[in-house]
């Protein structure tokens, strides 16, 4: 008889481990504690819009196509793809903004408008970060980190190095760039990996060769129609899914996880694997002699960004939004000082405003937009609405001054989230949302463990585990600790 693996969550990288599991052989049953699967990944309806709740850039198309070709399926079975152009537009000023085309050819363009001699250093650029996102991305985050010894290498060794791991991403981008605005543009990645660029690793610049080489795309439907997808395939696999079925206690004998508690019931199980948030499953469900860390190790975390978010339904179209548009009309650095090394929230934002209705007219009623308004801001800070309201009127002035006409007298559909709904709907430490920093010392072996050290069948997956936070990153954390389980379990 196979045995049977419960995973607690159906966002990402639950999904992914269940799915990966039962193609194994194991019985796989999800328990998931809000009413739909998808983490923040989730989608809701209201006054004729469908907003996505979390996730909204489709980058590294690849680890998609590598995802479904595991159980021999491709993406193009459950979803459609259309790649954006322009991939996005950058907002310096009201009458001041560049939109990057997608082609590599007229994106050089762009960089030699700006900088004379950019386009030929944007190529030299995209080589090395080109290097970086095959080792990286191919071979490193697909290494459970377990040991020290699965880095020992001479060629892994020699690839360190020419990762620049040692060298600051800041330092780096600026052998190549030296226009302010240029620099903006390579180092927006940056800004939501948890830490500034002076303090981030150059190994990074594989984001901006994820960026610029391999396109920015969006599925239609919405960001949740993966999230389907991946249901759909977990189901042919044989997965039970269990929505509405919060974990109260896991409960452990002899060193074994053998049951998982929840409001509705208890589920036996041989192997537990915790999709849900780290930090919570660590300290909130186990009793504190199983624990992976204590409570000192937690607050030690350097954590990535957490955000206020708006979800708008207005009932005009705005012109001159593209798809994804960012606001850099105002000091980045400052911005990110307030994020990561003065945690506050931020005197003069930066945000960033998706409109899918520009591509997809299924996700707003006729002549509508759909619009969805992010502000990356520090975690662990109060967010009461007085508060919120205050970022929203400060982001729409900007907003009205750029699209040079009114959006607040035509909302007829307004909701915020912020860290108090993180941590309400998601367990999230701190409230954030993007889980941990990837800083050099958060980084494969140095970031918590994906297995329980003191009980033996218990696996942790998700963005606050190898390899990082993010949506292909949660898609490869699934993989890999499959794998791990079923070496140990099959």
């Amino acid at each position: 008889m196979s045995k049977h693996v419960i995973v607690i969550g159906a966002g990402f990288a639950g999904l992914s481990v269940a799915t990966s599991l039962a193609d194994k052989g194991f019985q796989v049953t999800i328990l998931e504690k809000n009413s739909q699967p998808g983490g923040r990944a989730r989608v809701f309806k209201a006054s004729g819009f469908t907003f996505d709740m979390g996730p909204s850039w489709y980058w590294m198309p690849d680890v998609f196509e590598t995802y479904f070709g595991r159980f021999g399926k491709k993406p193009s079975d459950y979803y459609d793809l259309v790649r954006l152009d322009p991939s996005y537009a950058v907002i310096f000023g009201a009458n001041d903004a560049v939109s990057l085309p997608a082609g590599l050819t007229n994106l050089q363009a762009v960089f030699e408008e700006m900088e004379p001699g950019a386009s030929r250093r944007l190529l030299d650029f995209l080589e090395q970060a080109a290097y970086k996102y095959n080792v990286g991305i191919n071979q490193f985050v697909w290494k459970p980190s377990r040991r020290v010894s699965e880095f020992m290498s001479v060629k892994l060794l020699r690839d360190v190095v020419r990762l620049d791991v040692f060298q600051s991403f800041a330092s780096h981008v600026r052998k190549y760039f030296s226009n302010e605005r240029l620099l903006q543009l390579m180092e927006f990645p940056i800004l939501f990996l948890g830490a500034t660029p002076e303090n981030t690793p150059a190994m990074y610049s594989l984001m901006n060769y994820a960026e610029i080489s391999m396109g920015t795309w969006y599925p239609m439907g919405g960001m949740h129609e993966i999230v389907k997808a991946m249901v759909k395939l977990a189901e042919e696999k044989g997965v039970k899914i269990l929505l509405n079925h919060p974990v109260k206690q896991i409960g452990v004998t002899n060193g074994s996880a053998n049951k998982v508690e929840t409001y509705q019931g208890t589920f036996e199980a041989d192997v537990v694997v915790a999709g849900a948030d780290y930090q919570h499953v660590d300290s909130k469900l186990l009793v504190p002699q199983y624990r992976n860390y204590d409570d000192a190790y937690w607050n030690s975390r350097v954590m990535a960004p957490s955000s206020l978010l708006f979800y708008l339904g207005v009932n005009k179209r705005v012109p001159r939004l593209q798809h994804h548009n960012l606001f850099f009309d105002e000091d980045f650095r400052q911005h990110a000082r307030e994020i990561y090394e003065e945690p506050q929230w931020p005197s003069r934002p930066l945000f960033y405003v998706s409109a899918p209705s520009k591509t997809d007219p299924s996700v707003a009623p006729a002549g509508m937009e759909n619009l969805f308004i992010l502000i990356p801001v520090a975690p662990d800070l109060n967010d009461p609405e007085e508060t919120r309201e205050r970022y929203f009127q400060i982001v729409m002035e900007r907003l009205e001054a750029y699209v040079g006409e009114s959006i607040r007298d035509h909302i007829i559909y307004k909701q915020s989230y912020a860290h108090s709904n993180f941590v309400a709907d998601y367990h999230a430490f701190r409230g954030n949302a993007y889980g941990l920093a990837n800083t050099l010392r958060q980084t494969a072996i140095l970031k918590p463990g994906l297995k329980n050290k003191r009980v033996n069948n218990l696996f942790y997956t998700g963005q606050l585990t190898v390899p990082g936070p993010g949506v292909p990153p949660s898609l490869i954390s699934g993989l890999v600790v499959a794998d791990e389980v079923a070496k140990e379990f099959a």
